[in-house]
């Protein structure tokens, strides 16, 4: 992954603070779309061996196990199951006071910190209040208000948003349509969810039938009743099920029609609740 191209300002805002050797010692990075590839780029600039003006070469022995998440002075925490426990983090703590493996710094990255025990959190408090002058905290999560406020309030909290454009672009270099690719760019929430989608026949099946679908009930809606059987025929998995009402959303979305938005959020409950996916979509059609 280019992160230059993923997130081009972040990329432009860090890559000022290394050449400045200002690094701050604690980061809350809210959202997904390459808050962890940044992250691990951050940690490469203190372990380089070939820096150019703090920018980190990508290529040494350091970079290169960095990115496989294998340098032992780069420790990557995150939940088991949907948590992470006080035990863990103590041991991480246990750890700042210790000199690097391979030098001096260290660099602690947390995935999913919202998900930290109210104790684990806590226990973070005085790294980030009195850091080491050598480490460094970088916690990920996908929605900064669920982080403890005491927490928050002592990183440097950067958002990253999709960047949606990087998706399209992307999508259409793999052959898609331009319709697809700005769909398909919209319901995904990685590269790697988008590249999977575009190379799955089932989805770009299931686009086109839902595309019809959502067109035909504003028009025609006997019609649309016909396309339930359709879709029920492609989407015969959970997964694709879940992914034909994201769609959907999307779809109706650019409709702008709250009727049709809110009898899609109904219809979608009433399957959450066991109901099956295509007796979902008929009451979707008739109510």
């Amino acid at each position: 992954m280019n992160i230059a191209q993923y997130q081009p300002k972040h990329y432009q805002t860090f890559s000022q603070i290394l050449q400045a050797n200002r690094m701050s010692h604690a980061y809350l990075f809210s959202g997904g779309f390459g808050s962890f590839e940044m992250a691990l780029w951050l940690a490469k600039s203190r372990f380089c061996e070939q820096l150019s003006d703090g920018i980190p070469c990508e290529n040494c022995r350091s970079c290169r196990l960095i990115e496989e998440q294998e340098f032992s002075d780069v420790k990557i925490i995150e939940p088991q199951g949907q948590v992470i426990k006080t035990d863990t983090v103590r041991e991480l703590t246990r750890d700042f006071s210790r000199s690097g493996f391979e030098g001096e710094s260290q660099v602690f990255i947390i995935k999913d910190a919202d998900k930290m025990h109210s104790n684990a959190a806590n226990s973070l408090l005085k790294f980030i209040e009195e850091p080491q002058s050598q480490s460094y905290m970088i916690l990920l999560t996908s929605d900064d208000s669920k982080v403890l406020p005491t927490i928050k309030s002592r990183c440097q909290l950067f958002h990253f948003p999709k960047n949606q454009e990087y998706l399209e672009e992307l999508l259409l270099q793999k052959g898609l349509l331009k319709s697809q690719s700005r769909l398909l760019a919209q319901v995904a929430t990685s590269e790697e969810e988008a590249l999977a989608l575009s190379q799955n026949s089932k989805i770009l099946e299931l686009e086109q039938v839902l595309d019809k679908f959502a067109k035909l009930l504003e028009q025609e809606t006997n019609k649309a009743y016909l396309e339930v059987a359709r879709l029920a025929q492609i989407a015969t998995e959970k997964d694709l099920q879940d992914f034909a009402f994201r769609l959907l959303t999307v779809i109706l979305s650019r409709q702008k029609n709250p009727k049709l938005l809110t009898r899609c959020h109904h219809a979608r409950q009433m399957w959450q609740a066991n109901v099956s996916f295509q007796n979902a979509l008929d009451y979707f059609v008739i109510a």
